[in-house]
């Protein structure tokens, strides 16, 4: 008692005599006699008595019979066979790999492999052969994986992986596969992770490729370091420089990349170049950097990649002819195009205080900051690779606090205050100073312009605005800023006004077609485009909120319809990144969104993405 036992006995009587089955005659006990289970009970100190798992008896459905289960039953069964393969007895096939020759079990090779299984029980030549030639496989990993139909067991070893995945595969031992993919998966690195993806393209083992081939992409500054990038195959190379998801700072890193690779082996190379090079974003990489291309030695007698550079040249010489300029080779990698915040806004009732971050070639949000109070109708902008929060309201306080946010340093400053409060206003950044347009001061609206200037780190006013703007949306074009609807006090406004920094004047524009408060405003490519809003104030019965997008162009002062959103949006969030323009959240008359939406200006098409994880 409360000790552990020395010994347990495990034995079956017939009641009559005593006599235990094992030697007990069985066709003597007729169908009156009772099967008594005696099992042992295994003691421990730390716990009560239990009832050993060896075996159990099922309730009997009668009086005659009952059920009795051995719960070891297979792991006897399949000891005992392997026994048999290490002595050779009862084997009824032989497997024959290179010079060695593999005694086996049909049974336990069919049971276990689905190639097996086929084998031997289809009308096949092998069914009845008993020796099974199997070409081209490794014999150790055969030995190997005929062990493991016995045992369950396998060492995997980084040695000997590939081989036994291999034949994993030949023999459609899924559960092997499986683990060692996720052994490779757990051993990639950029010095063989190339290697890894490509042999797993050859085994059509489609999850450690995909894995591979996302590591690649994750950790492609360091893989180009490595020799086993150096001795890419053509093909390899032409598929890596085509994807859009490769994870580099900029351009001129695939570039130098390239080069790299072709002078490895140039004789063989090289008259490849000019191919490679067109998957190659030329017209994006530096002024500078381009130019020395043309005098490189591996491009300068290639006709073809001369004239890919001099594509590359006009996109630069030429910027108002761009938008008749665009390729593939002007679409940005994910990567290249920066990160989109997502600052504060509406959650269901309330202010929300998060800024979530979100990352075009991963398509994730991420939260990355809280902001040290609730703002609504505040004004933000990127200057100097920091976020500016400015202005807004709590509650009923209209402010005139500025935040800055450093998303390299994961910290918070506080800015020089503006000199009015303001909320419903617009922030946008053009040629170096910070500019904060129009709005409302808790008492009436606003016509006039505030400057920040980050050297001097003061405020200070620019001419106002011909009418009083708030909610105003505000974009950078051509050098100019534009100040596009808003409300004045009595109406949504469908006027749009320009401002020249050299001159300190605004200018009228074209109007839009429709009237638009909380309007969302960006620029791509030359144009302007308006998005969503609302087109009389909330406690107007005749209040819309709009779907509509309009693009003007101020090289001919005039706007556009383009394609909808598939929703309406009211202050709307929108943004420009990479080649797309993204609508984020807004107001739909009914709820605050937390979905997303991107418009690509070359197809006029809108595209839904995924949830954004804040309203």
């Amino acid at each position: 008692s409360g000790g552990t036992p020395r010994f347990c006995i495990l034995s079956v009587f017939s009641p009559s005599d005593g006599t235990p089955l094992n030697v007990l005659n069985l066709n003597k006990v007729n169908k009156t006699h009772t099967v008594c289970v005696c099992v042992c009970v295994c003691v421990c100190s730390n716990s009560s008595a239990t009832l050993s798992s060896c075996v159990s008896m099922e309730p009997c459905v009668s009086p005659d019979e009952c059920v009795y289960t051995a719960h070891t039953h297979a792991d006897l069964t399949f000891s005992r066979m392997e026994t048999y393969l290490r002595t050779k007895q009862l084997c009824d096939v032989t497997l024959v790999a290179g010079d060695r020759r593999i005694p086996a079990h049909r049974l336990v090779l069919s049971s276990v492999s689905d190639y097996f299984a086929a084998m031997f029980t289809s009308d096949v030549r092998e069914a009845k052969q008993e020796e099974v030639k199997m070409e081209g496989v490794d014999p150790d990993a055969l030995w190997v994986l005929v062990q493991y139909a016995y045992t369950g067991r396998v060492e995997l070893r980084e040695d000997t992986i590939e081989c036994i995945l291999s034949v994993s595969c030949l023999l459609q031992l899924q559960s092997v596969v499986q683990a060692c993919c996720n052994f490779l998966i757990k051993q990639l690195h950029p010095s063989n992770c190339l290697g890894i993806r490509s042999y797993a393209d050859t085994q059509s083992c489609t999850h450690l490729h995909h894995t591979a081939h996302s590591y690649t992409m994750e950790k492609f500054v360091e893989v180009v370091k490595g020799q086993e990038f150096l001795l890419l195959p053509l093909e390899e190379m032409d598929r890596l420089l085509s994807s859009d998801d490769m994870n580099v700072p900029d351009e001129e890193t695939v570039v130098t990349a390239l080069l790299s690779w072709v002078r490895h082996d140039v004789s063989t190379r090289q008259p490849h170049l000019p191919s490679l090079l067109a998957h190659i974003r030329l017209p994006l990489l530096q002024a500078q950097f381009l130019a020395d291309l043309e005098c490189n030695p591996l491009l300068r007698d290639s006709v073809e990649s001369q004239r890919l550079l001099m594509e590359g040249m006009k996109y630069h010489l030429l910027p108002h002819r761009r938008p008749l300029l665009q390729s593939p080779r002007t679409r940005p990698r994910k990567s290249t195009v920066g990160a989109m915040f997502a600052v504060g806004g509406m959650d269901a009732t309330k202010g929300a205080t998060s800024i979530e971050q979100y990352c075009l070639r991963r398509d994730a949000w991420s939260q990355v900051a809280v902001l040290s109070g609730r703002r609504l109708q505040f004004g933000v902008c990127v200057l100097d690779r920091r976020l500016y929060v400015v202005g807004g309201r709590d509650g009923l306080k209209t402010l005139n606090t500025v935040e800055c946010y450093d998303p390299d340093g994961g910290s918070w400053s506080v800015m020089t205050p503006m000199s009015t409060h303001r909320h419903g206003l617009g922030v946008t950044v053009l040629e170096g100073p910070m500019y904060a347009v129009g709005g409302h001061d808790g008492w009436s609206y606003l016509s006039t312009v505030e400057r920040w200037d980050p050297q001097a780190r003061q405020w200070s006013f620019i001419a106002s605005m011909a009418t009083p703007r708030s909610t105003v949306g505000v974009a950078v074009l051509s050098g100019k800023l534009y100040a596009v609807g808003g409300r004045d006090g009595s109406s949504c406004l469908r006027s749009v006004e320009c401002f020249d920094p050299h001159t300190n004047r605004w200018s009228c524009c074209a109007p839009m077609a429709k009237r638009r408060g909380g309007v969302g405003v960006a620029t791509w490519n030359g144009f302007l485009y308006a998005i969503g809003g609302h087109d009389a104030p909330a406690s107007s019965l005749a209040s819309r909120l709009s779907d509509c997008v309009e693009r003007y162009d101020p090289q001919t002062d005039a706007w556009t319809a383009v394609a909808p959103m598939s929703v309406s949006r009211d202050a709307v969030g929108v943004c420009l990144l990479g080649d797309r323009l993204y609508a984020v959240g807004g107001y739909d008359g009914t709820v605050y969104l937390n979905t997303v939406e991107a418009y690509d200006p070359q197809t006029n098409e809108w595209t839904q993405l995924g949830f954004h994880p804040v309203y």
